[in-house]
């Protein structure tokens, strides 16, 4: 009864339960089930210290190398030794096949569950084969081919295998062109051509074009969520993805670098701010509403930095229409900010006009109430129309000189913003009212 349930719920009820009643529940189910519930818990090794090592070894031996990998890095180094140590010696190679690559490397995601069968083969003795070979490989839907050599050839639907006549040509069956990835190959690469076959799984090649391992789909939405969690971070501020579990430190480590140099960007505003202190001592006033200025333009900004790293995930995006993209911002920012300078500027002088606030001199004086709104509309329509522009120009000026875009994060444009808003709204302040 308690298999008719995915072994996902399965894994979720284990919280649940005592300790004493999961060794029960690892009993009835037996170790083939056991492994393939633990491929779906997080904090895996919590429920792992509550078995022996020698069952531990032969729960991680059930599963595919990639789940293995993931169980093995989660214990302690002692005893993941000892319980490799316990595993059989070919299971230990499909781990330290997939252990070689980095973790940027699509050959890190791959298992080594997948059916391959060679070119020669006629259709019987290639359904003998996958039928034999389906009691340990359960990625059967897909059957890969290669060629007198050892080299990859193509792939094969299993429906279409099964529906075929004794007496067909196996190679008309498949397809030769099939997709597939180099084990070297970054994921940021692999990401886009993922995500336009969306296949149920690919074909993972070494530099001698022999197929090792294949990606399966769960690994796809493993690889798209990393970097989506990735990018995220980035434009958090933060130089990669945090987890719950990490320590303080770790996190600190995160945030600091980039922390450290928008403090060194936000000196830079301060700085700015007071080499305009001559307009600030004898405009107050307009100090009132410098927030609003540096909140719209960092809002802009941050709005087409966002509509940029998106339109730049796509890989075969031409520089026209890269040119399209930061025209089309510039026009967006321009027309919001013709808006919103309007709104502002009526807002402004009722404001002044209201509470008979001075703005240069010790009694309120209209021409300087327009002045002053006029001021604060200006800027708003200059900054939002040049900070959609910075918006889009920055993260495509990294992406050019190689480095990921996302790096252009949130908090850097907004501080870039704020440089920008400041020159601009302090700059026409003292134009308008001190130079002349």
């Amino acid at each position: 009864m308690i298999l008719q349930y995915h072994e996902s719920d399965i894994a979720d009820a284990l919280v649940n339960l005592s300790q004493e009643q999961r060794l029960k529940l690892y009993h009835i189910l037996g170790k083939e089930n056991v492994s393939e519930i633990f491929t779906y818990l997080d904090n895996v090794a919590d429920y792992v210290e509550e078995l022996d090592q020698e069952n531990v070894a032969d729960i991680i031996e059930l599963m595919d190398s990639d789940d293995a990998i993931d169980v093995l890095e989660e214990l302690d180094e002692e005893d993941r030794k000892e319980i490799e140590s316990l595993m059989e010696p070919e299971s230990i190679e499909d781990i330290k096949l997939i252990d070689q690559f980095e973790d940027e490397e699509i050959g890190s995601k791959m298992t080594t569950n997948f059916i391959l069968i060679s070119k020669t083969n006629t259709v019987k003795t290639a359904m003998k084969k996958v039928i034999r070979e389906a009691a340990v490989n359960d990625n059967v839907s897909t059957i890969y081919v290669e060629d007198e050599y050892h080299h990859f050839f193509g792939a094969l639907d299993l429906r279409d295998l099964i529906i075929a006549r004794e007496n067909d040509d196996l190679v008309s069956l498949m397809k030769q062109n099939y997709p597939y990835f180099y084990a070297n190959e970054e994921v940021t690469d692999c990401v886009n051509r993922l995500k336009d076959y969306a296949l149920d799984s690919y074909p993972i090649l070494n530099a001698k074009n022999e197929i090792i391992g294949v990606v399966t789909s769960d690994d796809v939405i493993e690889v798209l969520d990393e970097e989506m969690g990735d990018d995220y971070a980035k434009l958090g501020g933060l130089t990669e993805e945090e987890s719950l579990k990490e320590s303080i430190f770790s996190s600190v480590k995160k945030r600091l670098p980039w922390l450290v140099a928008l403090l060194f960007l936000g000196l830079l505003v301060s700085s700015l701010i007071s080499g305009f202190e001559a307009v600030v001592a004898a405009l107050p006033v307009i100090v009132f509403f410098q927030s609003l200025i540096l909140d719209m333009a960092g809002n802009t900004g941050t709005q087409s930095l966002a509509v940029t790293i998106r339109m730049l995930s796509d890989k075969e995006i031409k520089r026209r229409d890269l040119l399209k993209l930061c025209f089309k911002e510039i026009r967006v920012g321009f027309l919001n900010g013709l808006i919103l300078s309007i709104l502002a500027f009526i807002f402004v002088f009722c404001f002044l006009f209201i509470t008979k606030q001075s703005v240069g001199g010790d009694v309120y004086n209209h021409l300087e109430a327009l002045k002053a709104a006029g001021i604060v509309g200006l800027s708003l329509l200059l900054a939002m129309t040049i900070c959609s522009l910075i918006g889009s120009a920055i993260p495509i000026f990294f992406m050019k000189i190689k480095i990921d875009p996302a790096v252009a994060s949130g908090p850097f444009i907004t501080t870039l913003n704020d440089i920008i808003a400041i020159v601009l709204y302090y700059g026409l302040a003292y134009l308008m009212f001190l130079a002349f």
